[in-house]
């Protein structure tokens, strides 16, 4: 990124989760109206029937599909039985629905922001189900503070379930350490670069060097046959990983967010590359859209367009 691109990313972060800016957006009809109309590209709607309805449309065009019904950070054991509840119903749709596909999310949205405990029994509870209806879990990545937990949860449950993988952030220095230990494991792996405003030091920021690094730790699944999602929009990355042949592995799939870049991810599908389209749908859709520019910020020209034209976007783009 730019110098100026990589300070209005940062800016953005670190407003992310600002609860005041926040509840702002929300209780302003005028402002929530127009980003709802941004948003609209990046989320498929506010609820489930919404997501499906994305999600069919998308597998009968032959993507594959990861969905997650947005969330993190749930602080009442409620809530928390709430989203659990909502996902396991969203597993059994997929199911009734006949599409394998994959269902994502945050550990902090069903429990860990309460107890570990409270996390994995819900966890436990997915995964039984997942594995009833032919559905693959994904554990998300979160800020690094939560990285060991998130990650001893993961190793307990993939003892008694195969059908649940996880999430590394590339860019974290303790990830190559991670990833030599979980690819023992028979999970798949997703690789992002990460998108989380992290403390100096145990980060490596957006360079050639990080590019280099992702795709070292593409290698290093592909020797190990171990199932790998590539989770990236940049086409200068997907370009040379294609190059060196390891988009066409069996065991590969090249996933990325539903509206960023349909016209990349359709080309790859034209190739017989496995292309696999990321959903989403909630009514807590305001991280989830600060984040998609943040971690790219020209898609707020894309975001404003949206907004002053008022598109029917997304739907058709694929």
């Amino acid at each position: 990124m730019l110098t100026e691109e990589i300070r209005f990313s940062n800016a953005l972060k670190s407003i992310a989760r600002n609860q005041e800016i926040k509840a702002y957006l929300q209780n302003s009809k005028e402002l929530f109206t127009l980003l709802m109309k941004g948003a609209n590209r990046f989320v498929a709607g506010t609820t489930r029937a919404e997501g499906m309805e994305r999600v069919i449309y998308l597998y009968n065009k032959g993507y594959q599909i990861s969905l997650e019904f947005i969330g993190e950070n749930t602080t009442t054991e409620c809530e928390c039985r709430s989203a659990k509840k909502e996902f396991e119903e969203l597993i059994k749709e997929l199911g009734a629905n006949q599409i394998k596909g994959t269902v994502s999310f945050d550990l902090s949205h069903i429990g860990m922001m309460i107890s570990d405990s409270l996390a994995y029994s819900h966890l436990e509870e997915l995964a039984k189900v997942a594995q009833e209806n032919d559905i693959q879990l994904m554990i998300s990545m979160e800020e690094s503070q939560k990285t060991d937990k998130i990650l001893s949860i993961y190793r307990d449950i993939s003892k008694l379930y195969a059908n649940i993988g996880i999430t590394l952030q590339v860019h974290l220095q303790r990830t190559l350490s991670d990833l030599n230990q979980l690819i023992q494991l028979p999970g798949r792996i997703r690789l992002v670069k990460g998108a989380y405003q992290e403390p100096e030091g145990i980060f490596i920021p957006r360079s050639e060097e990080l590019n280099r690094r992702y795709i070292e730790f593409v290698s290093m699944c592909i020797e190990s046959d171990h199932p790998l999602s590539i989770a990236t929009h940049d086409e200068n990355l997907l370009i040379d990983l294609k190059a060196k042949g390891y988009l066409q592995s069996p065991n590969v799939e090249v996933e990325m967010l539903d509206g960023v870049r349909p016209d990349l991810l359709k080309t790859l599908k034209e190739d017989g590359i496995q292309s696999k389209v990321y959903v989403t749908y909630g009514t807590e859709w305001y991280l989830y859209l600060v984040h998609r520019i943040a971690e790219y910020p020209p898609n707020v020209y894309t975001l404003i367009s949206d907004i002053i034209e008022q598109n029917d976007v997304g739907i058709n783009e694929y």
